[in-house]
């Protein structure tokens, strides 16, 4: 099981101390592998794409009309957090829904 986000982000924090057999993967500093980034965004679209966040702010209008994919490849964090992966299942955010689902695959 991966954990893509940031180890600075307080919820991916919370999500790897929920699922300590899982491995976190700092975006910034590793990337997103184009499979996954490809495959996140066919199942979640722009929900992907936080527009909540300090780096989104952050950039000028004509950026922000760049497609999410673009923009997340340029500023991965800019990717809504955490993002987790389980074989072929894909998780985005973390509440307790998401808590239950992804420990009933374990």
């Amino acid at each position: 099981m991966l954990i893509y986000g940031l180890k600075t982000c307080d919820t991916c924090r919370k999500a790897k101390k929920a699922l300590p057999q899982a491995q976190l993967i700092d975006v910034r500093e590793e990337g997103l592998p184009e499979a996954v980034l490809t495959q996140a965004y066919e199942r979640f679209g722009a929900a992907l794409l936080n527009t909540r966040s300090t780096t989104w702010r952050g950039l000028d209008d004509d950026a922000r009309e760049e497609e999410p994919l673009t923009l997340i490849k340029a500023h991965p964090a800019l990717m809504k957090r955490p993002l987790i992966a389980k074989g072929d299942a894909l998780f985005l955010g973390w509440n307790n829904d998401i808590e239950d689902e992804v420990k009933a695959m374990l």
